[in-house]
């Protein structure tokens, strides 16, 4: 976590608790001010360090709060936070992951009755006394309990872009150890899954004691908390654990596909082995009488039981040893292979950048064509972050005379909100008059399996709607979002020729992967989305590429992988 982000999240702190202590206006200047920082594309520290009047100048930092970024750099605390959090004790990290509860319902479960963690709120949960709190009820206090085992769960895991940090900037460091001979990420975070309990690291070398010199000077570790010769285990600035793994290098590529898994998968290639009389573990691949034919690479290892190599993102058992075996593994799709981007914010709803910002970053990230898509008023989203109906007309012409500056495609669209009955509150004239009409899932999001999925196709059938967007709603760590039959909305988003998205934002990852290869068997459109806010976030691209190969999504599959004159023949 760099200091942007650590004092961003102060910042958001401080914004909650004054939130829960009901104070107005000073939350919203809080947050503005972490966004701002989280944009930055130099160290606040080096800001700092020209004065205080260099910080003001920033966007939504003001001296109070410049005042404050100096304090934390220069003591690590803020004074002022430490006092609000003597006020209010409690956990509002793991408080708020319980979904419904926001800030507000925090501080007023606290000075109703003294709730400062999951454990107080469970406790008066069972035995009654939520449903007595006004705002709340007895409904609320059901859903409440229900949610909390989800909201624990949810601590033990970690965000895989925030995995993936920790990740690259500890190989950075390995890289740089002329006794690492080869290493690699490997479990969870190597196949991509949207969460990682911990990060594990492969290293091949002969000297674990170097490597571990190595680990303890790395910047992005804060304690080594064991090791030895054959592994270690860390755990970073930011919390998250990080396992090494030391093997000799000729037996790195045995090591790698043995310590990615999956466990279906490694069953099932084990289970092959021995059909040929032979063995696979960590240390390669070896005959019925112990000699050793291969081990010091995944090709090696995989062409042993005349297989070719898998991708990772793939090896889950679910038929992908088949396909290879039947020369019928997919051509994932690439980063690279996305034209466009159909889903991003501006300023003119919550976004943190202008039209012209957004535009221009997008043609310098590569982009042939980009859709300005922002929040449109509907139920659960604020209306201090839409476009009001009556500015959709100036907002188009601004988009007119950005695009002038720009040589990219521009769609001028809205990203509407999907009512609870699936329903879309918008005018009918209004929604023609756009290129794109993404519908999305704000609110409502506990619904049960078959009304959520009777929402959903609602909205997909809708005349005016091209596409859904993070389909479910869900926020990881935060909200598991609809509990949806996606069998039954991929045939109808086929039916009806409706894009579904896979969102790229690391908290939605939205589709996930197994819902992206029923879209696709489905014959369903899949766009890859950032939803991006601000310019930095294009970057974020490559999370929703890999979620959809985790569907073993190809090129052709893709919306956004056309061309801008395919895209827009299939939007006319």
């Amino acid at each position: 976590m760099s200091r942007n982000e650590e004092i961003a999240d102060q910042l958001e702190l401080m914004a909650d608790l004054l939130d829960a202590m009901d104070v107005e206006f000073k939350p919203r200047a809080y947050r503005r001010a972490a966004e701002r920082l989280i944009e930055l594309d130099r160290p606040v520290e080096s800001i700092a360090a020209e004065g205080t009047d260099a910080l003001e100048d920033l966007d939504d930092v003001g001296s109070a709060i410049a005042e404050k970024i100096v304090e934390y750099l220069e003591t690590g605390s803020i004074a002022e936070l430490e006092e609000l959090k003597q006020e209010l004790p409690v956990d509002m990290s793991a408080l708020t992951r319980v979904e419904g509860l926001g800030p507000k319902r925090v501080g007023a479960l606290y000075r109703a009755l003294e709730i400062t963690d999951l454990e107080t709120l469970e406790a008066a949960a069972e035995a009654g006394e939520i449903q007595a709190v006004d705002g709340f009820g007895e409904k609320t206090e059901a859903n409440i309990l229900k949610r909390i085992p989800f909201a624990r769960e949810a601590a033990k895991r970690h965000l895989l872009v925030y995995g993936m940090e920790v990740a690259e900037s500890i190989l950075t460091d390995l890289n740089e150890d002329p006794s690492v001979k080869r290493c690699s990420t490997a479990g969870s975070i190597r196949r991509w899954l949207p969460t990682v309990g911990d990060v594990d690291l492969l290293v091949a070398t002969a000297d674990p004691d170097s490597v571990i010199t190595t680990i303890e000077a790395s910047d992005t570790i804060d304690e080594l908390l064991e090791s030895g010769d054959r592994k270690a285990r860390a755990r970073s600035i930011d919390g998250v654990s990080v396992d090494f793994r030391f093997v000799h290098d000729a037996d790195f590529g045995a090591a790698l596909q043995y310590f990615t898994g999956s466990k279906d998968h490694n069953v099932q290639l084990r289970r092959r082995a021995i059909k040929r009389a032979m063995k696979i573990n960590e240390y390669g691949v070896f005959t019925e009488d112990g000699t050793r034919i291969a081990g010091e690479t995944e090709e090696e290892v995989y062409a042993a039981v005349d297989l070719p190599v898998m991708p990772p993102e793939i090896r889950e058992g679910r038929g992908e040893l088949e396909a290879a075996e039947a020369g019928e593994l997919p051509t994932l799709v690439e980063p690279t292979d996305l034209r466009g981007d159909l889903h991003t914010h501006t300023d003119w709803s919550d976004g943190g950048a202008s039209i012209d910002e957004m535009l221009k970053a997008a043609a310098a990230f590569g982009h042939e064509y980009l859709a300005i898509t922002d929040h449109a008023p509907g139920a659960g989203v604020r209306s201090d972050i839409t476009v009001p109906i009556d500015e959709i007309d100036a907002q188009r012409a601004a988009i007119e005379v950005a695009r002038e500056a720009v040589d990219i495609e521009v769609l001028h669209g809205v990203e509407a909100n999907i009512e609870a009955d699936g329903s879309i509150d918008l005018p009918m004239e209004l929604l023609e008059s756009l290129d794109i009409v993404i519908a999305s899932p704000h609110a409502a999001l506990s619904q049960d399996s078959e009304t959520a999925t009777e929402r959903l196709i609602t909205a997909i059938e809708h005349p005016a709607v091209d596409l859904i967007g993070h389909p479910s709603g869900r926020k990881l760590g935060q909200r598991p979002g609809l509990d949806l039959d996606v069998e039954a909305i991929v045939e109808a988003a086929a039916r009806e020729d409706v894009a579904l998205e896979v969102n790229s934002h690391p908290v939605r990852l939205d589709m996930e992967g197994s819902a992206v290869r029923l879209a696709i068997d489905a014959g369903a459109p899949v766009v890859i989305s950032t939803d991006a806010h601000r310019p930095t976030e294009y970057e974020l691209i490559r999370f929703g590429v890999y979620t959809a190969r985790r569907g073993w999504a190809e090129t052709d599959d893709i919306l956004n992988t056309r061309s801008w004159t395919e895209l827009k023949a299939w939007l006319d």
